[in-house]
């Protein structure tokens, strides 16, 4: 399998060994025409999946408007996108209807934009001495790459080497309660966590952390700080991975999935007592809340709003849940953690490391990515359908029984006498169907034609190909969606890297 080389650009990722020219829905293309399932979602900025229809239109449209104004003056989306969010998400949050916005582009700089906001409230309504503040935070944690967020980390490859750190933050074990309550004096202003810690391997707190962080900080005239960039807007079953807990942070922080996987989008939505504080010229941002961003952001909550994506995230998470537990008890994997269609599961070190079984499952149609050594975090976009998330568990399951009968290399049909727990489905690798007029055909053995280029169809088609499932599937009920056929797939070729 050949690595990824890139000439002109700093080594600041190890991507596994695939080059994508092509996306639609659930599927990506590489540059030689293989198909895969993916299963990362952008790290969940692609809740809604690739080239959803509903979005690329807002996109477009928009782009023929205006993209750009600066914060120097308003803007004919700026008020509409702030007002959607309020309605969606405000009422999560312990500002209800009253909720204020703060438009920005990352979640890395949702999070900045928090913590100063926090801070200026400590010292200009709690009257914390001048520079005193202090935040509390979780090991495990994982808020962005700026140097403030970074020395947050105690994680040795996003720390080290980065300091000198900015002061006012304590550490304490995520999902210790009375760590936190042990943490807290007078100039603590803020607990800042993510509800269900992502990059860790979605690692989920007790049942009883979030309430009580919640009756521990109203008591303590605290701000209850939520980082949902990752596990907000659908991906736990919830629109916020709070609302698992009945619990209402005062601020919380959101991205990825607010961009719809088109433009970056983040914001910091809550407690207008909290966001007040933040006057003119006390902060800002360019491209923050720029009028592209705003009719991107619009459209993802238009479909947020529905609740039809959380229902599905949850209804596909107990599927998944339900197989990857069984992966544990036949020995495959050491745990695993599921909420909604997020899941972290870890591999035995005797049978290889997460990498390894990333590389397995590329081999064989899926895409996923390691964190850490030996743990990996399975997103599928929320649109998944069951077919195609059976059939990329069968994957996952192969992958990892060849790796503990030693290797990784091969896909389904490649003369291996163990191509997939269903024997049903290796049959039809080994003897492929010839595709019928009320069938997708599958082309040939190696390759799936990809959608047309952009270039080729500037405005998206009335109806995707037959072969192609629709990126707007989870709008339909009982959509009927044909999965793509397992196949033989050679081993990645140099030109696919």
């Amino acid at each position: 399998m050949a690595e990824t080389t890139h000439g002109a650009l700093a080594p600041t990722y190890h991507p596994l060994p695939i080059t994508i020219a092509r996306a639609h829905g659930t599927h990506v293309w590489d540059t030689d025409g293989n198909e895969f399932l993916d299963f990362l979602s952008g790290y969940s900025a692609l809740n809604f999946g690739h080239l959803h229809q509903g979005l690329v239109a807002a996109a477009m449209t928009q782009l023929r408007q205006v993209t750009l104004t600066s914060r120097a003056f308003d803007h004919d989306r700026l008020e509409e996108f702030a007002q959607r969010l309020v309605e969606v998400v405000g009422p999560l949050t312990t500002g209800g209807e009253d909720s204020l916005v703060v438009p920005m582009n990352t979640g890395a700089e949702a999070v900045e934009t928090a913590i100063k906001a926090v801070r200026k409230w400590g010292y200009d309504v709690r009257g914390v001495p001048a520079d005193q503040a202090t935040i509390i935070v979780a090991g495990g944690n994982f808020h962005g790459r700026t140097t403030t967020l970074v020395g947050l980390s105690d994680d040795p490859v996003s720390h080290d080497g980065f300091g000198p750190f900015a002061p006012g933050f304590v550490r304490v074990p995520f999902g210790d309660l009375a760590a936190v309550a042990d943490a807290v004096d007078d100039t603590t202003v803020a607990v800042l966590m993510e509800p269900v810690q992502g990059e860790a391997g979605v690692v989920v707190p007790p049942d009883d952390f979030w309430p009580g962080l919640r009756a521990l900080t109203a008591e303590k005239n605290i701000a209850l700080v939520a980082d949902e960039v990752q596990s907000g807007l659908g991906r736990t079953g919830t629109t916020l991975a709070c609302e698992l807990w009945d619990v209402q942070p005062d601020l919380v922080c959101l991205g990825k999935a607010l961009g719809g996987g088109i433009v970056a989008v983040s914001a910091v939505v809550g407690k207008p007592e909290i966001l007040n504080v933040l006057t003119p010229g006390t902060h800002g941002s360019t491209f923050g809340g720029n009028p592209l961003a705003c009719a991107v952001g619009v459209a993802a909550l238009d479909l947020l709003s529905t609740g039809q994506y959380q229902a599905r995230a949850a209804a596909s998470g107990k599927v998944l849940q339900e197989r990857l537990d069984a992966l544990v008890e036949q020995g495959l994997l050491t745990g695993s953690r599921c909420v909604g269609l997020w899941a972290g599961i870890d591999v035995d070190p005797a049978l290889g490391t997460g990498r390894e079984l990333c590389e397995a499952l590329l081999e064989r149609g899926v895409l996923a990515k390691d964190t850490h050594a030996s743990t990996i975090r399975l997103s599928p976009p929320l649109s998944i359908v069951q077919p195609e998330l059976e059939m990329a568990l069968d994957i996952l399951e192969e992958s990892l029984v060849a790796l503990r009968d030693g290797g990784s290399e091969g896909g389904p049909g490649e003369g291996s006498e163990d191509g997939g727990s269903d024997g049903e489905a290796r049959a039809e690798v080994e003897e492929p169907a010839e595709a019928e007029d009320d069938e997708p055909a599958s082309a040939d053995t190696t390759k799936t034609e990809a959608p047309a280029s952009d270039a080729e169809t500037p405005e998206a088609p009335e109806e995707a190909d037959a072969g192609t499932p629709s990126a707007d599937t989870s709008d339909i009920p009982d959509a009927k969606v044909t999965p793509p056929r397992k196949r033989r797939r050679p081993k990645l070729s140099p030109t696919a890297g």
